[in-house]
């Protein structure tokens, strides 16, 4: 049995590892980290990553040790020089796509190695496992109740059809048996739908866009949404407090908008497409009859539309951030209202430079 590390991270000077740091996330991680006077970062970034965030930061903080890695965690060599010394570990690097093996390879095999190496070296205090809120299920979860870290994960991920899904849940499950092994102390954090400036686009829950029509669907639900610093936030000080081992979070901000209120002000600052606005029970029938030809094709038509994934979705409910708010004592470093100002000008200086 492993002895954990001597208490969580007491002087800034310990050295603190970030996968994934060139990421939307990351980057904003390992910048809240040298604010709060952490000054001894390892970023490894994949060799593809736009790291030119992570250089400002160099220059912004020229007395911190900021050293700026490319590698990959299915490289033995590459996470072994990473976790050399790391006190604590943010977990970020993640695979993304419709592939289950190869979102599988980038989440579960890489983190696997990454354990490995924490194992080794034996310095570790805390591994922060960056997840989604997308591996629970509401799909018995009665409407307009509230969605928090209570509620049962994804239990039938052959419906739910969702590479994401089955990879970051594999990924949660293997941390934790590490941890029940080898005494790795760990927190699971795990986001809702991070939003703001680097990141282009239309969050998943306000619809879908197809052949050039948005489908505007369940327009009356609460958005679950979390601002990227707040979010980035409230993952490094999953990082930072004592006693919160083995908890998992949800991040999700205060007085998120309903999907209606937020695409009127999308339609007025940005246009938009065509708009076709869809009940949710309009839609989760489309689903549910796309899921009955699934089935009936014998794999012939992929399941990607599914009553599972359209619960989880657009199924109206309320979200709660109370246990990250007792236990880490976190609140939004920035209102929602500053966060949406914030993400509509980001994306009209984007569509501007088009």
């Amino acid at each position: 049995m492993r002895t954990c590390g001597q208490g969580i991270l007491r002087s800034p000077g310990d050295r603190i590892l970030i996968t994934g740091a060139a990421g939307f996330i990351g980057g904003y991680v390992a910048e809240r980290l040298l604010r709060l006077g952490y000054s001894n970062l390892f970023c490894l970034a994949r060799p593809t990553s736009d790291c030119r965030r992570l250089l400002r930061l160099q220059r912004e903080f020229p007395d911190a040790q900021i050293r700026i890695v490319t590698g990959n965690l299915l490289s033995g060599s590459d996470v072994a020089e990473a976790v050399r010394g790391a006190k604590v570990v943010y977990h970020l690097a993640t695979g993304r796509g419709k592939s289950f093996p190869g979102v599988f390879q980038n989440c579960v095999v890489a983190t696997r190695n990454l354990l490995d190496a924490c194992i080794y070296e034996d310095t570790i205090n805390r591994f922060v496992n960056v997840s989604t809120f997308a591996v629970y299920s509401n799909f018995s979860l009665a409407r307009n109740t509230v969605l928090d870290e209570t509620c049962e994960l994804e239990n039938n991920l052959r419906e739910r059809y969702d590479a994401y899904v089955y990879a970051k849940l594999k990924q949660d499950q293997l941390v934790a048996a590490y941890s029940q092994r080898t005494g790795l102390p760990y927190v699971t954090v795990r986001p809702a739908v991070v939003f703001g400036p680097g990141r282009l686009g239309i969050p998943n829950p306000v619809g879908l866009g197809t052949f050039g029509i948005f489908l505007h669907i369940g327009a009356g639900n609460l958005l679950p949404l979390t601002y990227v610093e707040n979010c980035a936030d409230a993952i490094v000080q999953a990082g930072l407090v004592e006693g919160v081992e083995k908890e998992d979070f949800i991040v999700v901000d205060d007085d998120l908008p309903t999907s209606r209120q937020f695409w009127r002000r999308y339609k007025a600052e940005l246009g938009a497409p065509a708009t076709l606005p869809v009940p949710y029970s309009a839609f989760y029938l489309f689903c549910a009859m796309w899921e009955r030809y699934a089935r009936y094709s014998k794999g012939q038509l992929p399941p990607f539309f599914n009553t599972r994934f359209c619960a989880f979705n657009w199924k109206s409910h309320r979200f709660s951030n109370k246990k990250l708010k007792q236990l880490l004592n976190w609140r939004p470093l920035v209102s929602m209202a500053k966060a949406l100002d914030a993400y509509f000008a980001y994306q009209k200086e984007f569509t501007a430079k088009c």
